[in-house]
């Protein structure tokens, strides 16, 4: 399956599974949609059938409440059936609503309360460092989330230990929960910030899988450099009335005609 194949059936199939749980948080798994999709389809070194394989490739989604696009790219390589994909954020599930790793073959770390994802990635890619093991290690953030002290407090560590093995993405779509990220806090110029603090950064459309595959497979960005990948992206993306309100959107669920249109939208992609 190509990525941009892959991030089609990442966002249906989000799409269904949040309105058929009565979930929110659609517009910001459609904006992690294609980084998601060029990781698992073509970036990260991991082997469905060795969930736990010593030398795979880790990722953590920080921003935890964007997890059923990781859950739809797990079932679609094969980690799950797909058919555990019916049972998200209903009572019992092993899917929850925010990201858990419980009982969820691939995933390696539960994410909701942000700013935790950043920190453990440095201690994973601290360890492999310590045992001289090739595994890489990957973090997805939201902009909003690099409010957060604890992620500061990470990104001077990675660089002090030379974790060239540790790459963060965030997929900066310049809106957090209820307004935009210029007003809440502003973050820019977000670049200079980690380049400051010892990181090697490059920008990227992170909407554009020939960008992202390109830049992800010339990985670290610089030799004894933690890598910092900076994705411009829209929340909301690939549905016209989410892009258009991405504040609605954070915390609405898609039922009825609503979820007919975006469905439809999706579809024609």
């Amino acid at each position: 399956m190509s990525t941009a194949a892959l991030a089609k059936q990442i966002r249906i199939g989000a799409l269904r599974m949040t309105s058929r749980g009565g979930a929110s948080h659609i517009a910001s798994i459609l904006s992690i949609a294609d980084i998601v999709a060029v990781l698992y389809g073509q970036t990260l070194r991991v082997d469905p059938a060795q969930p736990r394989w010593p030398a795979r490739d880790r990722f953590i989604i920080s921003k935890g409440h964007a997890g059923a696009a990781v859950y739809v790219a797990l079932a679609e390589r094969g980690f799950f059936p797909a058919s555990l994909l019916d049972t998200y954020f209903k009572d019992g599930s092993v899917l929850s609503g925010h990201f858990s790793h419980k009982e969820v073959p691939g995933s390696e770390f539960s994410t909701g309360s942000l700013g935790h994802g950043l920190p453990v990635g440095c201690g994973m890619a601290y360890a492999a460092k310590l045992q001289s093991g090739s595994q890489r290690v990957f973090v997805l953030l939201s902009d909003g989330e690099c409010d957060e002290g604890s992620n500061w407090e990470a990104a001077l560590f990675a660089p002090h230990h030379r974790l060239d093995n540790l790459v963060a993405i965030v997929d900066f779509n310049k809106f957090q929960s209820l307004d935009a990220v210029e007003k809440t806090l502003n973050l820019e110029p977000l670049a200079d910030k980690w380049r400051s603090f010892g990181w090697a950064v490059k920008e990227v459309d992170g909407h554009d899988h020939a960008a992202l595959q390109q830049t992800l497979g010339a990985l670290p960005f610089e030799k004894e450099k933690p890598s910092c990948l900076i994705a411009h992206t829209l929340k909301g993306k690939g549905v016209s009335f989410m892009e258009q309100n991405p504040i609605t959107w954070h915390y609405r669920t898609a039922k009825g005609e609503e979820f007919e249109a975006a469905l439809k939208e999706m579809e024609r992609a």
